[in-house]
């Protein structure tokens, strides 16, 4: 939720018509910390046809299904990238939440250099697993949790730069739930996490790291089964996942857990 109310439901109805949400949960916490700029798209008449989270370095927006076929997306796009017409970066980068032909068409209209892919991948319904030695998240695992992750996503631009600023505003969301937050740890040194986010009937493999130093010991894969255990608790036999498309063994794991592939979303590079 933002503190926006017409924000939050244009993100409902877009996520509907769409499958999948307009903007990524990182963005919106960006936003929240005011590091992005909610900007409105108006037709002629002055309605809210679109909205966009914009920043020097990076935005992402969306068209209101009910007024897409107008050429909004294409004015946003030609505003986002250029300040003298109100936005605030010309080379940047822009996220295309689902992979629609649309985006891809805009994209190549103006320009726009795919440079990263995000598969989507679901699982339902989930096999039986367990929770092992996997404890539930405390606060105050909070700075150990940010300084493992960092380590994990190094190379993630976006996973790998998460604050203890950033836990704080997550733990805060209705959906949050401590339980759901699972730990591994050697003695204790926090080994590696699975954290889920349920909404509603559906659980989502929100991040899953382990440390790179304990690779290739069974660490992921008792994740993913503790995950699936705490899910099960919950009644929910629906899960899906997010992985960085060139990550070949996070990408085998997931496949050989019954994972496929749902949806893609592609990351653009604009330079003027």
């Amino acid at each position: 939720m933002t503190d926006s109310p017409e924000l939050d439901d244009l993100i409902v109805r877009a996520t509907a018509a769409d499958r999948s949400p307009p903007f990524s949960d990182g963005a919106l916490i960006q936003l929240a910390h005011g590091v992005r700029e909610l900007v409105w798209e108006l037709d002629g008449n002055g309605n809210r046809v679109g909205a966009a989270l914009d920043s020097k370095g990076a935005a992402e927006f969306v068209v209101d299904p009910a007024f897409r076929g107008f050429g909004h997306g294409a004015r946003m796009l030609d505003m986002l990238t250029h300040p003298s017409r109100g936005g605030s970066g010309t080379a940047k980068l822009f996220w295309a939440h689902g992979d629609h032909p649309a985006s891809r068409a805009l994209a190549a209209h103006h320009g726009l250099e795919s440079i990263r892919t995000l598969l989507h991948l679901r699982l339902e319904p989930t096999p039986v697993g367990s929770r092992g030695a996997a404890v539930a998240f405390t606060i105050e695992d909070s700075d150990a949790w940010v300084a493992l992750n960092a380590r994990v996503f190094a190379a993630h631009p976006e996973q790998g730069a998460v604050t203890r600023a950033d836990l704080d505003t997550t733990a805060a969301e209705p959906w949050f739930d401590a339980d759901d937050f699972l730990l591994v740890k050697d003695g204790l040194e926090l080994a590696g996490y699975a954290w889920l986010k349920v909404v509603e009937d559906e659980g989502e493999f929100y991040a899953v790291g382990v440390d790179p130093d304990r690779q290739r010991l069974g660490i992921g894969r008792a994740l993913m089964a503790a995950g699936f255990a705490r899910l099960a608790e919950r009644g929910i036999r629906s899960a899906h996942l997010y992985v960085e498309g060139d990550n070949a063994g996070a990408i085998a794991l997931y496949e050989s857990l019954g994972f496929g592939e749902a949806s893609v979303d592609r990351q653009y590079h604009y330079v003027r």
